[in-house]
């Protein structure tokens, strides 16, 4: 005969069982147990990182690096204009750290009380001419740019880019006629890659970064304009442990390395 069992038991070993089920069940709404060192493993984290333009190559590295040494933690970037980046977070936009292409806009920032720290400086750039392969307009120098049959583009004024073009226009005592104008100087590059302009006034590292999309021409005149560009933490960061942090990753010789492969000056 087989062993009889009580009602008893039977409530006990189901109450073991749903015990199991729900301890089993939490574990797994959890995401499983907890680490080696009895802590949760870490949440994810979001820095976002507002940067010009003529940063893209070299700020989507150091973004990588930062995050593989950082568990948990995703970098989002944002590349425009260093004025339309300013002027967003003027208005509220939110972001944790700001990298501009020159010091006037991040003053605007300082001004408005919207900087952590006093911004540092990490990086230089001048300019360079860019002209479509094989150079049909054949553009040799920066009076070039000045002919009437040469379709010019640089950035706006209120760009960093375009501000350094005025600066050469008047260092070299000509006069530019740009068939247009625009807000970032990857618009600049993409329009002469393209062969929509005969040539464009943009930054030595985009021309590196543009490989055999585009030609450069060096002119002298570009020594007397250098950009610095500053970088700096948020006041209203969510993260402002990881802010710094990043700005400290720029700023590091890793971070350093990176941008002098593209072609950056020490500032």
């Amino acid at each position: 005969m087989k062993p009889r069992t009580s009602g008893n038991a039977h409530r006990r070993m189901a109450g073991v069982l749903a015990a199991g089920l729900l301890a089993a069940g939490t574990l797994s709404a959890c995401g499983g147990p907890p680490g080696a060192d009895g802590e949760d493993a870490p949440s994810d984290r979001t820095l976002t990182v507002y940067a010009a333009a003529s940063l893209t190559s070299t700020f989507e590295q150091i973004a990588a690096d930062f995050e593989a040494a950082h568990d948990g933690v995703s970098v989002e970037l944002s590349f425009a204009g260093s004025s339309d980046l300013a002027a967003q977070l003027q208005q509220g936009a939110p972001a944790d750290v700001f990298a501009s292409a020159d010091t006037a806009n991040m003053d605007k920032l300082a001004a408005d009380g919207l900087l952590a720290g006093t911004p540092a400086d990490f990086a230089a750039n001048t300019l360079m001419i860019a002209v479509p392969p094989g150079n049909p307009a054949g553009v040799t120098s920066l009076a070039d740019l000045a002919g009437d049959d040469v379709n010019l583009v640089v950035c706006a004024p209120e760009v960093p880019c375009g501000a350094a073009t005025e600066r050469v226009e008047q260092a070299g005592g000509v006069s530019f006629s740009p068939v247009s104008e625009e807000q970032s100087v990857t618009d600049v590059l993409n329009k002469v890659s393209t062969g929509e302009a005969d040539a464009g006034l943009v930054y030595v590292t985009d021309v590196r970064a543009a490989g055999d999309r585009v030609e450069g021409i060096e002119f002298p005149e570009s020594d007397e304009v250098v950009n610095v560009y500053p970088v700096s933490a948020l006041e209203d960061s969510t993260e402002p442990e990881l802010a710094r942090e990043f700005v400290e990753a720029v700023l590091g010789p890793d971070g350093q390395k990176v941008l002098s492969d593209a072609g950056f000056a020490a500032p």
